[in-house]
């Protein structure tokens, strides 16, 4: 297993938890700036009220980016097994 070969696997497995971890990341994003605006407009300074919002919001993400994201982790970890004598041999 040479140096170039690690570095493959550990880029594309970076990318791949960038690509999965994205979408919900940005929903939790704009939910925060939305609630965030909200609560500055409005004047109201209850902390806990910014994470129900956001809980929701990537729970929704979850279901809708859901099949997208198992399908991508589950095709890198079909690769990483079906390769895996190319690996260590």
């Amino acid at each position: 297993m040479t140096s170039e070969l690690v570095i493959s696997i550990a880029e594309r497995a970076i990318m791949i938890i960038l690509l999965t971890s994205g979408p919900l990341l940005l929903v939790a994003l704009i939910t925060g700036l939305a609630v965030s605006v909200f609560q500055a407009t409005t004047s109201i300074q209850e902390q806990t009220l910014a994470f129900v919002p956001k809980i929701i919001a990537v729970f929704v993400a979850i279901i809708f980016f859901g099949p997208w994201m198992l399908s991508q982790v589950t095709s890198y970890a079909r690769d990483i097994f079906e390769n895996l004598t190319r690996y260590i041999g």
